[in-house]
């Protein structure tokens, strides 16, 4: 079966439901100047352990290989709740660059996926740059119209999340905390 274009509604054949679905995008863009080293951020966003323990909406990743299932909590609103899971192809530039895109294994269709990256540099004065840049859509059983709505609340979702990861990885490397969100800063 072909997967499903990025349009508007998939329907009752490609999905198994009832009715349409239409497919919800949102994206975020983070970045901060972390006053740790590279390799200790490094470690936590290349170890689904350690990920799934400090982002908020995640409930556990399982990784084969380059080959990593995130299995989010359940997510309700605006009348639907899901829980979505699905899987991604990482590629590592060691210490560098995390890429991560949507892969469902051979055979499957999976409603939920993610894209982006964390990229990492040594800042002049020591601490580290860090840059995540994440895209997340998910197919609802909801009307195209509701687009604003079900993408707005994922916007708000994932920098609330996003913001949420940072304090948990500044308490978890031991150094102060977070800059507000929209900010830079760092220490």
């Amino acid at each position: 079966m072909k997967p499903a274009p990025a349009a508007e509604a998939v329907g009752p054949a490609a999905t198994g439901y009832m009715g349409w679905m239409a497919r919800f995008e949102s994206t975020n863009v983070s970045e901060a100047d972390v006053p740790a080293p590279r390799e200790k951020i490094w470690d936590v966003v290349t170890s689904p352990d350690r990920l799934a323990e400090l982002t908020p909406v995640i409930d556990r990743i399982s990784a084969d290989g380059d080959r990593w299932c995130w299995q989010l909590k359940p997510i309700a609103a605006l009348g639907a709740r899901v829980v979505p899971s699905f899987t991604e192809e990482m590629t590592f530039d060691e210490g560098r660059r995390l890429t991560y895109e949507h892969r469902p294994p051979p055979g499957s269709r999976e409603r939920a996926g993610a894209q982006g990256t964390y990229t990492l540099s040594d800042l002049p004065g020591g601490g580290t740059h860090l840059s995540v840049h994440l895209t997340l859509h998910i197919e609802l059983p909801l009307p195209s119209v509701s687009r604003r709505a079900v993408e707005g609340v994922m916007a708000t979702m994932m920098a609330r999340a996003g913001q949420k990861f940072a304090e948990n990885l500044y308490a978890y490397l031991g150094v102060d905390g977070p800059p507000a969100p929209g900010s830079r800063g760092g220490s």
